[in-house]
């Protein structure tokens, strides 16, 4: 009888052991909430597939972005060299000019002074000259003296330069000294666009008296813009001159408007960026300067580790791929990714748990998931 009851008190502390090695097993999944385990019927509907990280070929795209430059030669500021009154004006901004358009007229009584002053100093001209080759020739005969033939062509010279020095001036406001008299003189001046292209600001109103450091329109020349990019120092030597981009506004993403790098600049900001210019390939009129712009630059080809497009997953922000750890077994395990071509993503950087000897789910990812937030709820 005491046999009988020692075996079955035996029998039950077996069984009693049996049971906690599958509770252990479950507690251990339940500790590690990134691992999922399928039965034999779940792997076959989720049509799973499995391989490697290889070594891929991938070529970068660096974006970059920036706004619409004009070249300093493409931008004129309009100001008056002896300064007047706005008698009147046409421009508005925005508004186009061509080269030689007379845009503005200026008025002022020293216009009227300088022609005076022209016109006077020409009168006397011809009298000094006329005694200067007098003197000359009394000089030449002994019949007057050294000092007064001196002195008459100290006088003629001089009155050479005073007419040269007012024809500059007069020049300089645009008057032609060919073009006046005595019985033509003129208050005012025209004020004419030197180039072709648009207003962009101005600055002026009808009646104002404008000084000459001030500006009264400034105009661009739109058909050299460029675009002026803003690049980090550690991207720099990636780019070369003559690099074929593509650019393109917020507003319009899908128009890409192409061009090559020009100029890439050598100083480095306080942020550690350069400016790198770019010229547009074809003039767009609709690009106006000062818009803000988006450029992808294609960079050299780079081996790096990859995977399929189809093998990340999405959660919480995060992205994810599936590790085989064992029979049915997967992990779920956090990466970060670069670029994507061809259906294959970049990885940036490989764990320690993560060789290029692992093997991890190239399809059915998403169905993994999906497993993992049902077991979880």
């Amino acid at each position: 009888m005491r046999t009988i009851i020692y075996l079955s008190t035996l029998i039950v502390l077996l069984s009693a052991c049996g049971e906690k090695k599958p509770a252990a097993e479950n507690a251990e999944q339940a500790i590690n909430p990134n691992i999922v385990t399928l039965t034999d019927a779940q792997l076959k509907n989720a049509a799973i597939a499995t391989g490697k990280i290889g070594q891929k070929e991938i070529s970068s795209v660096l974006k970059l972005n920036g706004k619409i430059d004009v070249p300093p030669q493409n931008m004129v500021s309009i100001s008056v060299p002896l300064g007047g009154y706005l008698k009147s004006t046409k421009l508005l901004p925005g508004m186009h000019v061509n080269k030689g358009e007379a845009i503005a007229i200026i008025e002022d009584q020293q216009y009227i002074q300088l022609q005076q002053d022209y016109l006077t100093a020409k009168a006397k001209i011809g009298y000094l000259e006329n005694e200067y080759t007098r003197q000359k020739d009394l000089n030449q005969s002994k019949a007057s003296s050294d000092k007064v033939f001196q002195q008459a062509e100290a006088e003629y010279r001089s009155q050479q330069v005073l007419m040269s020095s007012l024809a500059e001036k007069l020049q300089l406001i645009g008057i032609n000294v060919l073009n006046i008299s005595a019985s033509k003189i003129s208050r005012s001046v025209n004020i004419y666009s030197p180039i072709n292209g648009f207003v962009s600001k101005v600055n002026v109103n009808i009646g104002k008296y404008v000084s000459p450091t001030e500006v009264l329109f400034e105009l661009v020349n739109p058909t050299d813009i460029h675009l002026a990019l803003k690049v980090y120092e550690k991207d720099l030597d990636k780019l070369y001159i003559g690099q074929k981009l593509l650019a393109y506004t917020n507003n319009e993403p899908t128009k890409k408007h192409a061009g090559e790098i020009l100029l890439i600049g050598r100083d480095l900001s306080a942020d550690r960026n350069a400016d790198v210019h770019c010229h547009f390939e074809t003039y767009d009129k609709t690009l106006v300067p000062g818009t803000y712009m988006n450029a992808e630059i294609q960079v050299k080809n780079t081996k790096a580790y990859g995977i399929a497009n189809e093998a990340i997953v999405q959660f919480e922000g995060k992205q994810y791929i599936y590790k085989v750890i064992g029979n049915h077994q997967f992990e779920m395990t956090a990466i970060n990714t670069g670029e994507s071509e061809n259906g294959f993503t970049e990885i940036v950087s490989l764990s320690n748990d993560m060789t290029s000897n692992s093997v991890f789910v190239t399809q059915g990812a998403y169905s993994l998931l999906m497993m993992m937030k049902n077991k979880a709820e």
